[in-house]
């Protein structure tokens, strides 16, 4: 809720939920996906309605992770007072709140993603996000985010380089190491010319954001060309193993497949780009227009 400088959307009352969330005693889930919105995002349907006290909240969400044992989510839903998106914070636990597992994923399995169906749920006054009186509010606070993406994506290319490099030392072919080939060791080097180049991105970029100066262009540059890197980083890994490359024994097929998740999420590679180009151009593209020439 709260910055490394100042609140963000938060109040100081809702400071209350940050030390067990912080030491990972409770899980919080965020809610803003919708089975009919994902890169339209600020067209959510979920609607809050005000009431003595607090508000009722009713609606659809899809892909929060880790929502089947949240304790509390951050559930974004269109005000309609004011017809803007504002944030709340849900328990749960609360009655009218259904939570149900997405099942059959081939990608981050380990992330408990969720259909969450919200039915009349009460949020008390106290639990509505002050410094959410808009989706562009949401937006700002949550830029860093899709730095975060980047940098889960620079992880998991080390980590396929890494376990590369082993396999073409262990495993020989033709009575040597598959190291010993041209064409795998250009393999290699390109695989690490792309994560150095991806790391010194993500290290700008989080030296922006410490000192406040991050724009939300550089933002989504940093997780669309990154992820992009990634991804073929990985595809070049998957590659060096051949047919290993797609079994889990070897690490290199799962972390093939868990990288399109990250590819995905916080904005996919289209819209980032986009937001970008916004930032440079001061054209928005974003909203195609529905006539016909």
């Amino acid at each position: 809720m709260r910055g490394n400088r100042a609140a963000q959307l938060g109040s100081e009352a809702q400071d209350k939920y940050l030390p067990s969330l912080s030491k990972l005693h409770k899980v919080c889930a965020y809610a803003m996906t919708e089975p009919e919105y994902g890169s339209d995002a600020s067209s959510l349907n979920t609607v809050a309605r005000k009431v003595p006290g607090g508000w009722v909240l009713n609606g659809r969400k899809r892909w929060p992770g880790n929502s089947s044992f949240a304790d509390v989510l951050v559930v974004l839903a269109r005000n309609t007072s004011t017809n803007q998106v504002n944030g709340f914070i849900v328990d749960g636990g609360s009655p009218g709140l259904k939570i149900s597992k997405i099942e059959n994923k081939v990608s981050m399995r380990i992330v408990q993603n969720c259909d969450i169906e919200l039915e009349n749920v009460f949020v008390s006054d106290d639990d509505r996000l002050p410094g959410a009186n808009s989706f562009q509010d949401l937006v700002n606070s949550l830029a860093f985010s899709r730095v975060m993406a980047a940098w889960v994506s620079i992880g998991i290319a080390v980590g396929v380089y890494d376990a590369c490099q082993r396999y073409l030392g262990e495993r020989k072919q033709f009575g040597v190491p598959l190291a010993a080939f041209q064409l795998n060791q250009e393999k290699l080097v390109r695989m690490l010319g792309n994560i150095q180049a991806m790391w010194l991105l993500g290290w700008r970029l989080s030296k922006l954001h410490s000192s406040s100066k991050m724009t939300i262009g550089q933002a989504s540059l940093g997780k669309a060309w990154i992820t992009k890197q990634a991804r073929e980083t990985v595809a070049l890994g998957r590659e060096l193993l051949g047919g290993n490359g797609i079994v889990t024994d070897f690490h290199v097929g799962k972390a093939f497949c868990d990288l399109e998740t990250v590819y995905t999420y916080e904005g996919s590679y289209e819209v980032n780009a986009l937001i970008v180009a916004r930032e440079i151009t001061g054209i928005s593209s974003i909203r195609p227009t529905t006539s016909r020439l």
